[in-house]
């Protein structure tokens, strides 16, 4: 284990393909990473509908953030429900998309603000740079309230 890992144990994030994307072998590098630097993976797979991350995030009320992959390059595509997703309140956690944005993956400035448009908070073009990215992202935790408690 990462030897820095340890202040990342029990963090937990959601990890998946895009609904249109089978490319497994980066999901699952991705996934090995970051249970190696101390994280709680719950790993969709491939081809996962931007329904399943938001039940994903339901039923992990303490997951810091959905992580989608997109090697085929339609992102746009499989994301485009993510702002009616977001405004019935569902994935209201960070998410994070990585891979080839666009077919051919000679992605521009413009490809990227239209995902970000779409809602995707992040995008990131090198995976040694989730670990660091997740780690920013953590919110504040309160302290712990210690004590005797009465009712």
């Amino acid at each position: 284990m990462n030897p820095h890992a340890e202040h990342r144990r029990g963090r937990l994030v959601i990890l998946g393909v895009a609904a249109s994307d089978a490319h497994a072998v980066a999901n699952h590098l991705i996934a090995m990473r970051l249970r190696q630097d101390g994280f709680v993976v719950v790993n969709l797979g491939v081809c996962t509908p931007l329904e399943e991350f938001a039940d994903a995030v339901d039923a992990n009320p303490g997951a810091e953030a959905v992580i989608v992959g997109s090697l085929n390059g339609h992102a746009y595509e499989d994301l485009r429900g993510l702002p009616r997703l977001r405004a019935a309140g569902r994935m209201n956690v960070p998410v994070v998309l990585g891979g080839n944005l666009c077919v051919g993956g000679d992605d521009t400035a413009a490809d990227r603000q239209a995902l970000l448009d779409l809602g995707v908070d992040h995008i990131l073009g090198d995976p040694d740079a989730l670990t660091p990215l997740l780690d920013a992202l953590r919110p504040a935790r309160p302290a712990p309230v210690v004590g005797p408690f009465h009712a």
